[in-house]
């Protein structure tokens, strides 16, 4: 589904990125480890021709990503959950959803409002409210919509559960996990290692913008030492 190799980006005459390789498969989800600076969110920018990127390679299904303007790459099928959500505030939970509502691929049962309000049921409950009037587990809630209703191939989420309170965690978890039983690939960033090793099948550990391990769940349990100062825990 997504394979980046050797990725190199910074911001402005600084380099942040230099070697990050990662992969996430059909129906796969994968995960960016790493302590904080150390890459991962300017990685998901350069996935997204955010930040441009200076070096590698950004493929999605086999076709090249980078150098892309990023509305091209999210219109080839990525939708991303941004940090700190990113919703526009002024603008009504519905007309959040419609905003971005597409279904380029002609699904057969595509993400629509009536899936996205049965997925959150909160969400049909404030659909006429501001964003801005929302928790931050509702604006979370409205963000994953969001990108849902692009219809995407795959899922990026980064800081997926970041401020969150407990219950509100275990919503987006739950709803994570559904997402995979539906098929749907999902790249995700979170601090929370427990749910994602119940819920990720490949990892990725960045280090001062180098991917310096990667491997299944069973391999993270293993090297779990290894790695420790590597992911901060």
């Amino acid at each position: 589904m997504l394979e980046v190799e050797g990725l190199q980006a910074g911001y402005g005459a600084s380099a942040v990125l230099f070697d990050v390789s990662l992969r996430v498969g059909e129906g796969e989800v994968a995960t960016l480890l790493g302590r904080n600076g150390m890459g991962k969110t300017t990685t998901v920018r350069a996935i997204m021709g955010l930040n441009a990127p200076r070096g590698g390679r950004v493929a999605l299904r086999g076709a090249a990503m980078a150098g892309l303007a990023p509305e091209k790459i999210a219109q080839a099928g990525i939708g991303l959950v941004p940090e700190g959500r990113m919703v526009f505030p002024m603008l009504s939970v519905r007309e959040n959803l419609l905003a971005t509502a597409a279904n380029r691929f002609a699904r057969g049962n595509p993400w629509n409002l009536a899936r996205i309000f049965a997925l959150f049921p909160r969400l049909q409950e404030r659909q006429g409210q501001s964003a801005k009037t929302l928790s931050g587990g509702e604006q979370q809630m409205l963000a994953i919509g969001r990108a849902l209703m692009t219809n995407p191939h795959l899922l990026i989420l980064d800081e997926a559960t970041e401020g969150l309170a407990p219950v509100i965690r275990a919503e987006i978890w739950q709803t994570l996990a559904a997402l995979k039983r539906e098929g749907l690939s999902i790249l995700v960033i979170d601090k929370n290692l427990a749910a994602l090793k119940r819920l990720a099948d490949r990892h990725h550990v960045l280090e001062k913008g180098r991917t310096v391990w990667a491997g299944s769940t069973a391999e993270l349990e293993r090297d779990g030492e290894a790695i420790r100062g590597w992911i901060g825990i």
